[in-house]
């Protein structure tokens, strides 16, 4: 069972367009959701939440479509906290155990203890870091099946970022639960992801299992007579150096290339979005 499915995804604004996206996450996983600013993550994640609405496209989430989702089974994190900053952890505990029905008051105080978030101190009070925090101990505290995080690790520290990736894992560890994180610290994506989803001016313009990504992509150096001879299906993203050059090319085309070696999803990232041609 896919706890999302999304086919041909499309909502225009002025100066921009979310172009035909579609993919599927299956239950029990993490998918990254990559891309530079501006390339339509958070309008994709504000249409699964129904936030804005869709011009054209289907959304499926836990066997529903996105106006009929029951919202205690959704978790919500997005850069901005979206509680009001004269709230104390204490108040936000409150407000959510009259909003959802199988809100967990012990497990959230647990996780603010283990984030050392004070519970009486007002919100405007706490950097930006411990807002966000906050608001994943929320999130994971109602019994939700689904995560949706919008660039939930960017202000925090290293080894804060280790720790909620643990926390991520925990989640999905029955096989029921499933994670959508939109982030650029693709290092991050790269620890917990079971898929990844790379867009680029409101295209998705891949989605794959990473693993099977990272083996069957190697990056190459050659001469410009080596990068004409490949197959340019074989090729995911390119750049000319002062030596020749280098790119991004599916394992069959590695075979033809003497100067290969492993990728990590940070690379292959920058050569999908800025490779010079294809």
């Amino acid at each position: 069972m896919n706890a999302v499915e999304v086919k041909e995804l499309t909502k225009k604004f002025k100066g921009f367009t979310l172009d035909h996206v579609s993919f599927s996450l299956p239950a029990g996983c993490i998918m990254g959701l990559v891309g530079e600013n501006g390339a339509g993550k958070s309008t994709t994640l504000k249409l699964l939440l129904n936030m804005i609405q869709k011009d054209s496209g289907r959304i499926t989430i836990l066997g529903k479509d996105e106006k009929n989702i029951d919202k205690n089974e959704i978790g919500v994190v997005f850069d901005e906290c979206r509680f009001h900053e004269s709230f104390t952890a204490k108040d936000i505990n409150q407000v959510l155990k009259s909003i959802f029905q199988r809100w967990n008051e012990q497990q959230f105080f647990d996780y603010l203890n283990r984030f050392e978030v004070p519970s009486n101190k007002k919100l405007k009070e706490f950097s930006r870091g411990m807002k966000i925090k906050i608001s994943i101990a929320a999130a994971v505290s109602h019994d939700a099946k689904l995560l949706l995080l919008h660039e939930p690790t960017s202000t925090l520290d290293p080894l804060v970022r280790d720790e909620m990736l643990d926390i991520f894992y925990d989640f999905i560890s029955d096989e029921q639960h499933s994670i959508i994180i939109s982030s650029h610290i693709v290092s991050d994506l790269e620890k917990v992801c079971d898929y990844i989803a790379f867009m680029h001016k409101g295209k998705m313009i891949l989605c794959e299992e990473k693993d099977r990504l990272l083996q069957e992509c190697r990056l190459a150096q050659m001469s410009e007579a080596e990068f004409s001879a490949i197959d340019k299906d074989e090729i995911i993203g390119s750049r000319k150096t002062p030596f020749g050059i280098t790119a991004v090319i599916r394992k069959a085309a590695a075979a033809q290339i003497r100067n290969t070696q492993p990728i990590n999803l940070e690379d292959l990232f920058v050569y999908m979005i800025r490779g010079e041609e294809k």
